[in-house]
């Protein structure tokens, strides 16, 4: 949900040596001819058709994404609100039973520990998902924070949790015409409900990560095989098609969703990352002295949004130099691609603070050649209001 989920679909990054696990529906992706890679340790489909044709599908109609390899942890007990108030940067006080809220948990330097999404289920009980890349990580630093608490317990949930993202305008329509006692469509953007679909006990997240509207479908592990057996069924007169993590990539690069490993980390503040909006200065929380310390004093860099200008894709790792002539390299590319719905070479990279202005240019240097390119505002693309 951050999904927040995942590194650049043609990279590992995270490979150990050890076999990569498979989620509860590898098989499903074998028999549908999925292009198979190791990501991050799983075994994930990058593609099952067309990179191209899996993004136009969540554009124009629905998609289903296996997203189970993502974590999940629960906050149990009278001390589960205070216990992740102190870890993430946003208000989660606020947050009604059945809502659910982006943000960033940081180190005391204010570098990202990782960015996820958290469901306050009842009074006692909160959920966060995590990023599958982070998950020890994540857990390590959860652990320790509520360690000698006994006001609060914490769970691992995520071999036990199943995870599939719906993801595309007639996603709504989807859930309703398996389940229309449930009414799916009338969750707000950001609240979830439990529900069933096709006899499966679900929790039903109006959230996701490619900048459409769409569901994240929690259930048991065991239950993923026939929930998302009756989503394809079901999906067939809708337009719907397995997607995978190729095409959630460019969605997601499209609407200018960040990339844990990629455009944030452990390097990154928030206010960097353009995610402020994401960081409330109103409680106490981890991080919170040097990111109250950055805002006063203001950035030096900034992730910003490139489109490019010359025949060239711009990739992680590609460096950033000024437009003038012998010009200083300014920064890096964090994240790059063709933009299929806006049909342009997209890129995020961080660069100076005065060079993050709209309509500044820069250069990329992809492999030896300078490309021209030009900041614009963020997204690249904004799905249309209903």
């Amino acid at each position: 949900m951050s999904d927040h989920s995942s590194t650049s679909a043609t990279t590992d990054g995270h490979g150990t040596g050890a076999a990569p696990k498979r989620t509860a529906l590898y098989d499903r992706h074998v028999a549908l001819s999925a292009r198979i890679i190791d990501f991050g340790g799983w075994a994930m489909p990058v593609s099952y058709s067309s990179i191209l044709d899996e993004h136009k599908t969540v554009r124009t109609a629905v998609g289903l994404f296996d997203v189970c390899h993502m974590g999940e942890v629960e906050f149990v007990g009278p001390g589960a609100l205070d216990a992740v108030e102190r870890l993430v940067t946003n208000d989660v006080r606020k947050l009604a039973f059945g809502q659910a809220r982006y943000t960033v948990v940081c180190y005391p330097d204010g570098g990202i520990v990782d960015d996820c999404i958290v469901y306050r289920e009842t009074p006692e009980r909160i959920v966060i998902v995590i990023n599958a890349a982070n998950i020890d990580k994540d857990i390590a630093w959860f652990r320790q924070s509520v360690a000698g608490r006994s006001d609060v317990t914490f769970r691992d949930l995520s071999e036990q949790t199943g995870l599939i993202a719906v993801q595309g305008p007639k996603a709504a329509a989807l859930l309703d015409k398996l389940s229309p006692e449930c009414a799916f469509s009338a969750v707000k953007p950001f609240h979830f409900k439990p529900g069933t679909i096709a006899g499966v006990e679900v929790g039903a997240a109006r959230t996701g990560y490619t900048g459409e509207d769409g569901f994240e479908l929690f259930c048991r592990t065991e239950q993923a095989g026939a929930l998302w057996d009756a989503l394809m069924s079901a999906g067939q007169e809708l337009g719907c098609k397995p997607c995978g993590l190729g095409a959630r990539d460019t969605l997601r690069l499209e609407a200018c969703l960040s990339l844990y490993g990629n455009d944030i980390d452990q390097t990154t503040t928030p206010y960097e990352a353009g995610l402020g909006w994401v960081v409330k200065l109103d409680h106490d929380f981890i991080g919170r002295a040097a990111l109250e310390k950055q805002k006063g004093e203001g950035l030096t860099r900034k992730l910003a949004a490139l489109v490019m200008e010359g025949r060239g894709t711009a990739r992680h790792g590609y460096t950033l130099w000024s437009a003038e002539t012998g010009g200083e390299q300014l920064g890096v590319v964090t994240s790059g691609s063709l933009g299929p719905t806006v049909n342009k070479n997209v890129a995020l990279g961080y660069l100076p603070l005065l060079q993050t202005e709209p309509g500044t240019r820069v250069f990329v240097d992809c492999r030896g050649k300078r490309v021209p390119a030009v900041v614009v505002k963020a997204p690249f693309y904004r799905r249309p209001a209903v």
